[in-house]
């Protein structure tokens, strides 16, 4: 996952930069709309964190300089603009989502997998992991040519580790998007659901592609 940060705010862009980079995501950064503009038309990213207040070039022009040639690329607006009126003039622009400051970094990065998680789900593609391959259209994992036959909600931890590979997930970031919100961080549901779907995939592939370590979370990689 390739994100660009574009925030002025120096120390506020360093913090952000840091936070992403400790989830795992790749991260590039400027401080002006201009640079912002000028990475967007040589690179691609998946999603553009940015601050509307900037010199150069204004969040809005970014926003829509982009929108005139890409459609696809996520844009998360940051702003200490907190008016109905700016959220709507920032989401009419062609931004995805609209977070305003002061923030805290968990719910940043709660907006990011929601946004990115939207981008893969909705383009019915094919995850893959070396043999393992999942439809996120038909909901289907399979080794091969042979399907997997996986409860609700082992699907679920499937499609999302294999969103997610290369990246630790915690028991708490499954919860939110697998579980309801009944279910609490302590449940062993989660960990016997893990379980199971770990152990037909060692069956299926001869060896499991799912790694827990120890206080970060799950992390799916091929062999």
């Amino acid at each position: 996952m390739h994100i660009l940060v574009v925030e002025d705010e120096r120390e506020l862009c360093d913090t952000i930069v840091r936070s992403l980079k400790r989830l795992a995501y790749s991260v590039d950064y400027c401080h002006d709309g201009q640079s912002a503009m000028d990475m967007l038309s040589v690179e691609n990213f998946d999603l553009v964190v940015l601050d509307l207040n900037l010199p150069g070039a204004d969040g809005m022009t970014v926003v829509r300089t982009l929108r005139e040639a890409d459609y696809n690329t996520k844009v998360l607006i940051l702003s200490a603009r907190c008016e109905v009126a700016d959220k709507v003039e920032g989401l009419d622009a062609g931004a995805n989502d609209y977070l305003t400051k002061p923030f805290h970094l968990e719910e940043l990065a709660a907006r990011i997998r929601n946004l990115t998680l939207r981008q893969f789900t909705q383009s019915d593609i094919v995850l893959t992991c070396g043999e393992l391959s999942f439809d996120t259209k038909a909901r289907k994992a399979a080794v091969g040519n042979e399907g997997l036959s996986l409860t609700r909600k082992e699907t679920g931890i499937l499609e999302y580790l294999m969103l997610n590979q290369g990246r630790p997930v915690s028991q708490e970031e499954l919860i939110d998007h697998v579980w309801d919100s009944s279910v609490d961080s302590f449940s062993n549901s989660i960990r016997v659901h893990i379980s199971a779907l770990r152990k037909k995939l060692r069956a299926a592939l001869g060896y499991d592609p799912i790694h827990n370590r120890i206080g970060e979370g799950y992390v799916m990689e091929e062999k």
